[in-house]
């Protein structure tokens, strides 16, 4: 039997010669090849993906596609461990330089149905982090799922619940859970837990209503 390191460093090379040879041709011939030929490379890629020239992805075997996908132009996605993954649901849209990298040992990033990522996002492991159905992330926010304590480095996670809303420039530290259908303010800094249904600002993010819908 082939060993597994070497079947691993092969589709690694592989993912690395099909990016970097349609990686930079221009739609619409880049579009509709890289639909059809990105399929080799990635665990699982659905129907009507797009994906635009620029993007970047390394350790692709381990990057699961959902339908109805987008993924504008510099996006970068980034698995360096075999038993880690990045697996984005339906309808799933990551705009512009969204950077998303799997460091550490088992460690995934979700993001489900219907999710927005605005251009520029970072998100990061060793810890994991889920991000629920119709959350809208805006530009510039930084999601880690790490953190550096006095008995050393941190990796509780980081989950985001349904239909939550993230102004521009938000970040979110290790450890964190956004309640279902909250709103962060822009440039809010999210150490603690958000309940469901609120309406959090500042820095440190702090609860100061309820959002449209939920309860005081």
């Amino acid at each position: 039997m082939e060993n597994t390191n070497h079947v691993i460093q092969r589709q690694k090379i592989t993912a690395h010669i099909v990016t970097s040879l349609l990686g930079g041709i221009p739609r619409p011939l880049g579009t509709i090849m890289r639909q059809f030929l990105y399929k080799i490379i990635f665990a699982r890629m659905g129907r009507n993906v797009y994906i635009q020239a620029g993007s970047e992805f390394l350790g692709a075997n381990a990057i699961e596609i959902g339908n109805d996908v987008k993924i504008m132009r510099d996006v970068r996605l980034n698995v360096k461990t075999t038993n880690s993954f990045i697996r984005l649901g339906n309808r799933v849209c990551l705009d512009r330089g969204v950077d998303i990298n799997v460091a550490g040992e088992d460690c995934s990033i979700e993001i489900g149905d219907s999710s927005y990522l605005g251009p520029y996002v970072c998100m990061s492991g060793p810890g994991h982090i889920k991000i629920g159905q119709q959350c809208l992330i805006a530009s510039q926010t930084g999601i880690y799922a790490n953190n550096h304590r006095e008995y050393g480095l941190s990796r509780e996670g980081i989950t985001i619940e349904d239909n939550c809303w993230l102004g521009t420039g938000v970040r979110i530290l290790d450890g964190v859970t956004i309640g279902r259908g909250s709103v962060v303010g822009a440039g809010a800094v999210v150490t603690k837990d958000i309940p469901p249904y609120s309406v959090a600002v500042g820095v440190p993010a702090k609860r100061i209503k309820a959002s449209k819908g939920g309860c005081v």
